[in-house]
């Protein structure tokens, strides 16, 4: 017999005369999450963590939007929750995906309205330009910057999904991705938790997935009413919120 699929939480056993549709039976791992505005008891295995936009272009002093004069600072925040946290899920085998905004050289797929927003004006170097004398590509696929910040290990058996919009659910392979993980629940990272991440999550919410956002691993480079709004709808409307160390604690204490 030989295994049939591209991860074992979805896949057959086949051989020339017989085809097995049983999938692997997974052992449940509950771990008890304090969150607002409830505490839940999470199933690690169906669980994934999506880490969006932690990309050089909007975390590195030498990316896009330094380029443009905003203070990405905020945007680097963070980096330190998500050292901690990956490992651990990873040793779990939560699967990481990482989740980017990666688009085609040509662009053939961006209409005017995704276009303005990192061209306002028309004039300003947006997607696929390049704000830099000899510099790379605006979130082009491939480029140095679309690629994840070098304080960010991401490992062979992580999961990288291109987006091209603020959702990534749209245009995409995400959906397709963690429906053949077999998950549920969603742990939502990166930034900007008011715009790619809160775009992103609301539509795992509608599509039926269990949404909590880490507000420690999530950051924006808006003003602070923007994170404040985010948070408070996540929870009053298509999740839940919590921190990291919360999610760490649980794990800990379920060992």
């Amino acid at each position: 017999m030989r295994t049939l699929g591209a991860n074992e939480r979805n896949s057959w056993q086949v051989s020339d005369r017989l085809v097995d549709l049983r999938r692997p039976t997974r052992t449940s791992r509950p771990v008890r999450v304090d969150t607002e505005p409830q505490t839940l008891v999470v199933d690690l295995a169906r669980t994934a963590l999506i880490v969006v936009d932690m990309q050089n272009d909007f975390c590195s002093p030498h990316g896009w939007l330094a380029s443009i004069g905003v203070d990405v600072e905020p945007a680097r925040r963070p980096i330190e929750p998500l050292r901690a946290l990956i490992p651990a899920l990873r040793s779990l085998d939560v699967p990481i995906v990482w989740l980017n905004w990666g688009n085609r050289p040509d662009r053939a797929n961006l209409p005017p309205n995704v276009l303005h927003v990192y061209s306002p004006d028309g004039h300003a170097p947006g997607i696929g330009e390049r704000p830099r004398p000899g510099g790379s590509p605006t979130l082009q696929a491939g480029s140095w910057s679309a690629a994840v910040v070098d304080e960010l290990t991401v490992e062979p058996t992580d999961i990288r999904v291109d987006k091209y919009r603020m959702s990534g659910f749209f245009d995409t392979a995400l959906d397709g991705v963690l429906r053949n993980l077999d998950v549920t629940t969603l742990l939502f990272a990166g930034v900007n938790v008011d715009q790619c991440v809160f775009a992103t999550l609301t539509d795992a919410a509608c599509l039926g997935y269990d949404c909590i956002l880490l507000k420690d691993c999530c950051a924006t480079t808006s003003p602070a009413y923007c994170e404040d709004a985010t948070h408070y709808n996540v929870r009053q409307c298509f999740g839940f919120v919590a921190d990291s160390k919360a999610l760490a604690h649980g794990i800990e204490s379920d060992r």
